[in-house]
């Protein structure tokens, strides 16, 4: 990673799920005290008792930031050499949004450290529906934590975690407990665990490389080394998307609208 670029964490979730609580003992346990800290937070999302021990620790900033464009991130002045926690924003258009990092980080010259996803168990467990936002959700992550899980029967979590660890998944999954995050350098650490290559570097060609072939047909065939197209990011001639997700706001709209 570039030493003076930012470093990013891209958090995903609904709201109630605990994520700016999950932030504040990441950045509190996990990061020095002189390290600088950017939380950004979408302006829709709700206060949260979170929110006011992020603001008043040292070197940290948080930000609230309204979604703009096509793209629905709004670009900022991050700090250099910082620690940036983008909260993305639960009543937006998910998918849109995570699409729309990889350029959103070149334009701000940042590195992707983690994506992040936070899984309200007793949410997901009363509404199977929203399994599938998750599911895209997850296959962008490095880290899930498993958060609310009282009432929640032990069958129904481990069949969840199961679901990917039998697609072998290579992300980490926490269940959070009442002592906080066991290890939050092991969260922090930017090594890539997800299932998509979508934020992976391309090797770029050699400059004075010459391709040759003795098959023109060869040139219609599909590259074997190129990064396969996000199934989550294909689209109808219609504009609409070929895999749709859930609107799950609908789901935890009665729910509580914290976190």
């Amino acid at each position: 990673m570039n030493s003076s670029a930012a470093s990013v964490y891209f958090v995903l979730g609904t709201p109630g799920s605990g994520r700016r609580a999950i932030l504040h003992d990441l950045i509190e346990n996990g990061l020095k005290p002189e390290d600088r800290v950017l939380v950004l937070l979408a302006s829709s999302e709700a206060v949260d008792p979170a929110d006011e021990k992020l603001a008043t620790r040292a070197n940290t900033e948080v930000r609230r930031w309204t979604a703009t464009g096509a793209e629905l991130l709004t670009d900022e002045q991050l700090p250099v050499d910082g620690h940036v926690f983008l909260v993305a924003d639960s009543h937006a258009d998910i998918v849109t949004q995570i699409e729309s990092l990889k350029p959103w980080l070149v334009r701000h010259d940042a590195e992707l450290a983690r994506v992040i996803t936070v899984v309200n168990c007793q949410f997901v467990e009363k509404n199977p529906p929203a399994l599938a936002w998750f599911d895209a959700c997850i296959h962008f992550s490095d880290v899930v934590f498993l958060t609310k899980r009282e009432g929640v029967e032990n069958k129904w979590l481990s069949s969840f975690i199961r679901r990917y660890e039998d697609q072998f998944y290579p992300c980490h999954f926490i269940q959070l407990k009442k002592g906080g995050i066991a290890n939050p350098a092991l969260v922090l650490e930017p090594q890539p665990r997800r299932v998509s290559q979508y934020f992976e570097d391309e090797e770029p060609l050699p400059a004075d490389l010459v391709i040759e072939t003795d098959d023109e047909e060869d040139e219609d065939e599909p590259d074997e080394d190129a990064t396969p197209l996000e199934p989550y990011f294909e689209r109808n001639r219609n504009g609409r998307r070929v895999k749709e997700l859930p609107d799950i706001r609908k789901l935890y709209e009665t729910q509580a609208p914290a976190g």
